[in-house]
């Protein structure tokens, strides 16, 4: 098993690419090892010595640590992450993906005016931004629309990456105010 490393716009924050599927949908995020046990893979990694969150894609896991060097962190997530594929154990163990996604999001918010406006919004995440920031370990989703300003959750390595904020304003809040007028701002939430 050969598995590929990349860095992302976060210094904290390393994808590794294992060459297979690593959720068939969805995405799952840990933020601590306590959060970790519906996932035996995120387990694993919290093991190593200063992993502070696993970020799990379609193809990917993002690893964020805390502090350490990651020359030295390096050697021991690609080991965790080989040693888990090559048992056969699963990557999840409780609650889907798709459901622990939702989860953490909480309920998304608009006027049910807004509804065309917000449909159009979702469909613009989901087919041009989704995909780059998931090219950089990440995911963006939809969380709210109101008064002009719509509300994101980022996660992966997009939560705390020092260039999200560029990202947004320059480059999410531009493409969704070029196609949408009654987009005025773009905002994350936590």
């Amino acid at each position: 098993m050969f598995i590929q490393t990349e860095a992302t716009p976060n210094p904290a924050t390393l994808k590794f690419l294992p060459g297979r599927p690593v959720l068939p949908e969805g995405t799952a995020e840990f933020r601590d090892p306590a959060e970790a046990g519906r996932s035996p893979l995120a387990e694993r990694l919290f093991s190593v010595n200063g992993v502070s969150g696993v970020f799990l894609g379609h193809d990917f896991i993002s690893v964020t640590k805390a502090n350490g060097e990651w020359q030295h962190l390096k050697p021991a997530l690609l080991g965790a992450i080989m040693e888990h594929f090559m048992a056969g154990v699963p990557v999840m163990v409780q609650a889907g993906p798709a459901q622990a996604a939702a989860g953490e999001a909480g309920a998304e918010f608009f006027e049910e005016a807004d509804g065309e406006i917000v449909e159009t919004i979702k469909e613009l995440i989901e087919t041009r931004v989704r995909p780059a920031v998931a090219q950089d370990g990440g995911d963006i989703t939809f969380q709210g629309f109101r008064d002009g300003i719509v509300y994101l959750n980022m996660r992966g390595s997009c939560s705390g990456c020092p260039s999200s904020t560029a990202t947004l304003k320059n480059g999410i809040q531009n493409l969704l105010r070029h196609f949408i007028p009654e987009v005025r701002e773009v905002q994350a939430v936590n």
